[in-house]
């Protein structure tokens, strides 16, 4: 439940009478209600909604909320306690009703008083959630409750209703009653007035918002499947169903995005402009005899020594005030104050290229880790981060300057594939930022092992990591102390390490140089392996004898597949073995290969003493459509299998007595 509330001007207000029951009824259930047990179209999900009815209006300044839900397992039984969020300032929920119906149909009104919680205070701002549980829940119960959620009467609305819940709907209601009000206006924070109301539909086939005689827009649907929960997703925007409402001056969505383009673009060059101070800041920063690329380089890391203050905590008014720092206005201001945003780090990194005679635009996308840029949603506010553009050889390269340690050429993975706005020669236009491959990003694990005859383990390890890999770990140390990032990276290790070994990290190589691998050293210790007879049994993959293969388990998706990004997986394990062991098998040379998309090599060597394994995994995508999800499951179970293979140790016969 969710929905916008923007504020109005009037020319007049007028008092309302309106003999209507905004409460939706309670319902008798049905005795098919009372006996369900289980859903044949939710096999196995832990409650259903049997009924939603979400009411928005205008005229009256309240939103409803209506639910009739059925509890399957003893997990449903946690939907008796229900949480609303809501600003406490400009909002009231009141009229909370709800009750709990047996199996067999005894009804539990709910009589005790909700609890009004404040999550969030300041000066100007409160965020509370108001609390409730409905009493006496057992697995067969059917839960039913209904609120409302005033909203001051200067304040007009544009709801987003989201049609997918956490569990499977079989009929939802939904109504929007925009205001009437004579005289009334809708403004955005420029003053614009904003005469058209628009909405943007993701749903099943057919289904869309329609508007009655009355002026009322609603949308009816039923059999609504449960938001997906599968692992590797794209952002949820992107296939949630949703219903999303917006107030706009425009007729339609290539009007919008036209002028309001134009309008991005302006405001991001005049924040970008090379003014003579950068121009000659930028000069400084270059030889005349520099490249394209020499001239990018260098201004990047200009650009990436600065303070970037989205990662650290930003001085307040107050501070700044005191210590004479004026508010950031411009690309200038950034390089004077050698401190700014993410932003504006990236639109001074555009000044300057331009400044040192290189092309170069500002772009701003929709960050991939929460969503998908969404045409038909008609707002700016969907964009999160600028990036830079820069054209270097005659190709354009896609620089994140505004992300603290990412190398050059290398974009944030959540800003990589990501849609945006972009100037070009040709002016504003819409723009899909380029994909990462698995060459810039790769993680190899090198182990050092000797292990005793009870299976007693010694060793080290590095773990040698670049490109999104050494960017995860970089960023994580810039706000986060040592004790802290120790405590992550051991976590880490040990979803990978065999039972019964300890992996305790103890430093960063080349922590503070963004341009170098990053390396981290770790200690191993512990007992590993089995011992059968004369036989001892070790696992072949050493970091990977406890990895959770992803896409193994399911044989079947519906969804798109999500990896972040690609990745190069080495693994280059040396055994020690124990006296008086020799090698009786090893894991086999293996070549999978899954064409254009990901391949496998295992190899093994040995002399008399040592055993050396290495694995290597590569794969080269980042979205896959679910029609490709039979290829990557064969893959990975083919890869899951090989991980597995044992390295099998043979004890020799102990030496003849005087020898």
């Amino acid at each position: 439940m969710r929905f916008r509330v923007l504020l109005c001007s009037a020319f007049c207000l007028v008092a309302f009478t309106f003999p209507i029951n905004l409460k939706a009824q309670f319902q008798q259930p049905t005795k098919e209600e009372l006996e369900m047990t289980s859903d044949p179209k939710a096999p196995g999900a832990a409650a259903v909604y049997l009924y939603r009815e979400e009411t928005t209006d205008d005229n009256l300044h309240y939103h409803s909320l209506y639910v009739r839900l059925k509890v399957l397992t003893e997990k449903g039984k946690e939907l008796a306690t229900v949480r609303i969020p809501y600003e406490r300032r400009s909002f009231k929920v009141s009229g909370i009703e709800g009750r709990t119906i047996h199996a067999d149909g005894t009804v539990i009104p709910l009589t005790a008083k909700p609890s009004d919680l404040t999550d969030v205070k300041t000066k100007g701002f409160q965020l509370n959630t108001m609390v409730f549980t409905l009493p006496s829940v057992e697995v067969g119960s059917i839960l039913e409750y209904r609120l409302q959620i005033r909203y001051d009467d200067n304040m007009v609305s544009s709801p987003t209703w989201d049609v997918q819940q956490p569990y499977y709907v079989h009929k939802a209601h939904y109504m929007f009653v925009p205001s009437s009000t004579p005289g009334m206006f809708v403004t955005n924070s420029r003053g614009d007035t904003l005469s058209r109301l628009m909405w943007a539909v993701k749903a099943g086939p057919g289904q869309t918002v329609v508007q009655d005689n009355r002026g009322r827009y609603i949308f009816d649907c039923t059999e609504v499947p449960a938001i997906p929960t599968d692992d590797w997703m794209p952002p949820l925007n992107s296939l949630n169903w949703h219903v999303e409402f917006y107030y706009t001056q425009y007729t339609s969505g290539g009007e919008f995005w036209q002028k309001e383009g134009k309008r991005w673009a302006k405001d991001s060059e005049e924040f970008a402009n090379t003014t003579k101070t950068l121009r000659a800041a930028a000069q400084g920063l270059v030889g005349p005899n520099d490249t394209e690329e020499q001239k990018a380089r260098k201004i990047y890391d200009a650009v990436m020594k600065l303070e970037n203050t989205s990662y650290m905590r930003e001085k307040s008014d107050a501070e700044r005030k005191k210590e004479k720092i004026k508010a950031i206005r411009s690309a200038e201001d950034v390089w004077n104050q050698k401190s700014g945003s993410d932003d504006d780090l990236a639109l001074l990194y555009v000044a300057l290229a331009r400044g040192a005679g290189l092309t170069a635009y500002p772009m701003q996308v929709v960050n991939r880790n929460r969503a998908i840029f969404d045409q038909t949603y008609l707002s700016l506010s969907q964009l999160d981060d600028y990036i830079a553009v820069v054209t270097v050889g005659g190709k354009e390269v896609y620089v994140d300057p505004g992300q603290k340690d990412c190398p050059f050429g290398l974009l944030s993975w959540k800003h990589a594939l990501a849609g945006g706005l972009r100037v070009t020669d040709k002016g504003v236009m819409y723009g899909t930022t380029t994909a990462l491959t698995y060459r810039e990003t790769s993680l190899t694990r090198v182990a050092d092992l000797t292990i005793d005859p009870s299976g007693s383990l010694t060793g080290t390890a590095r773990f040698v990591m670049s490109g999104e890999e050494a960017l995860r770990w970089r960023q994580l140390t810039l706000n986060n102390d040592e004790t802290e990032v120790k405590k992550e990276f051991n976590e880490m290790i040990r979803a990978y390490i065999p039972d019964g070994v300890q992996a305790d990290f103890d430093h960063f190589l080349g922590l503070d140089n963004y341009n170098e691998n990053l390396m981290a050293i770790v200690k191993l210790s512990g007992n590993i392996g089995s011992a059968t007879g004369k036989r001892f049994f070790l696992p072949g993959m050493f970091f990977e004898s406890r990895a959770s293969h992803p896409f193994v388990a399911e044989a079947q998706r519906t969804v798109p597949i999500d990896v972040h990004y690609p990745k190069l997986d080495q693994e280059d394990v040396t055994y020690h073995l124990p006296a008086g062991y020799t090698m009786e098998s090893a894991p086999q040379t293996a070549n999978l290969n899954w064409p254009q998309h990901a391949m496998m090599v295992i190899k093994t060597s040995h002399d008399a003493s040592t055993v050396d394994v290495v694995r290597e995994l590569a794969y080269n995508y980042t979205i896959l459509d679910p029609k490709d999800y039979g290829e990557l499951h064969d893959f990975y179970q083919k890869v899951a299998t090989a991980d597995q293979q044992p390295l099998v140790l043979e004890r020799g016969p102990a030496p003849a007595k005087g020898n």
